[in-house]
């Protein structure tokens, strides 16, 4: 039904600048803030890049959002071999490799698995994973695809890119000052 009456819907959004986003093959409908949305004057000042009076923001970290998109990849992987629609469901042992890959080991598998744990426990609280079931094993939601489109995948690169060489900058900071016999 949404998807019949989605103008009726955007009509009825509109003067809140929101729009309905129908996505048929999965079967996901769901609201979204209009791409011209400019806010108040007054949010202007702020330093966050954008916020709408109904429209929680959702900061997530970045272990978080790597994660997602470690995921993100998961689901269009098994989607493309299983057919649009499937459940795609993943274990959590088969998600350690791929992040230590991302943040290193510590060097404790019992200690990887905890992070790892909690990352998903956080992004379950977002909708993003099902709870890891007796199997353990998470059901990855089909809203994923569009919290991590190509825009949001490139500006979490762009951000890994500077974390990254902030802290070369950093390091070579470091090793200046040790070679200069200043304290470590």
């Amino acid at each position: 039904r949404i998807a019949a009456h989605t103008g009726q819907l955007d009509a009825l959004l509109e003067p809140l600048d929101l729009r309905m986003v129908v996505d048929d093959v999965r079967g996901l409908a769901f609201l979204a803030v209009v791409p011209d949305y400019d806010g108040d004057a007054a949010d202007e000042s702020e330093q966050d890049d954008w916020t709408h009076p109904l429209m929680r923001r959702q900061r997530l970290t970045l272990e978080q959002s790597l994660l997602l998109a470690i995921l993100r990849r998961e689901f269009l992987q098994r989607e493309q071999e299983s057919g649009t629609g499937a459940p795609v469901r993943i274990t959590v042992d088969s998600l350690l490799p791929q992040l230590e890959t991302y943040l290193g080991s510590t060097g404790s598998d019992m200690q990887e698995r905890k992070r790892l744990i909690q990352l998903l426990e956080n992004l379950r609280m977002h909708g993003m994973v099902s709870e890891v079931d007796a199997q353990d094993c998470i059901t990855i939601r089909p809203m994923i695809v569009h919290l991590l489109n190509p825009e949001n995948l490139q500006a979490l690169l762009l951000r890994l890119r500077e974390v990254a060489q902030a802290g070369g900058a950093q390091s070579a900071q470091d090793n200046a000052t040790d070679d200069a016999g200043g304290p470590p």
